[in-house]
């Protein structure tokens, strides 16, 4: 789903979450990992498998009051460790996607500071070996897929980039469920 101004919008897909959740996406670096106890596991293995489960449902199955996983949803929510949203293809939909791996000349920081900022990046990491970022993004068409990579290219600090073009999506899960 696009914003009146063509931009991807985000969506609160689970059936107990306010409708004023709709919002666009957010951008920018992903909060440090937080400490999640058993409970804040068992909510986010349950809404993993299904994202529109009932907060009744999993308080049931989690032997707490509803009211408990409500808060712990919204905290979860509030402080980035969970997002439930439905997740697309965009091959399937038809936009372009492609994964471009970044090498720059010093610090990586600003340059996935700069990338995180642009709404066409879904997935932005700093990582270690052959490239400093590594960076999805999904576009309209391929001419709006040069034009990114072209963008990319002009930035400070960025030495050189290699494209990594989708053309079939094989798998994308999302239900790995929690570590301890």
């Amino acid at each position: 789903m696009r914003s009146s101004e063509g931009q991807p919008l985000q969506l609160s897909a689970h059936a107990d979450a306010p409708r004023s959740t709709v919002t666009q996406a957010s951008r920018g670096p992903v909060a440090p990992a937080r400490r999640v106890d058993d409970l804040d596991r068992g909510i986010i293995e349950a809404l993993q498998e299904n994202g529109r489960e009932s907060f009744r449902r999993i308080a049931s199955r989690l032997g707490v009051s509803e009211a408990t996983v409500r808060a712990r949803y919204a905290r979860l929510t509030s402080e980035g460790i969970l997002q439930v949203v439905a997740v697309t293809n965009p091959l399937g939909l038809g936009f372009e996607q492609a994964l471009v791996g970044i090498k720059t000349s010093g610090p990586p920081e600003a340059v996935a500071d700069e990338l995180a900022r642009w709404r066409a990046a879904d997935y932005v990491v700093v990582t270690a070996g052959q490239f400093d970022i590594v960076v999805e993004v999904v576009a309209a068409d391929r001419r709006e897929l040069l034009d990114l990579t072209n963008k990319m290219r002009a930035l400070e600090g960025v030495v050189t980039t290699e494209i990594f073009f989708y053309l079939e999506m094989w798998k994308q899960l999302y239900d790995w469920g929690t570590r301890e």
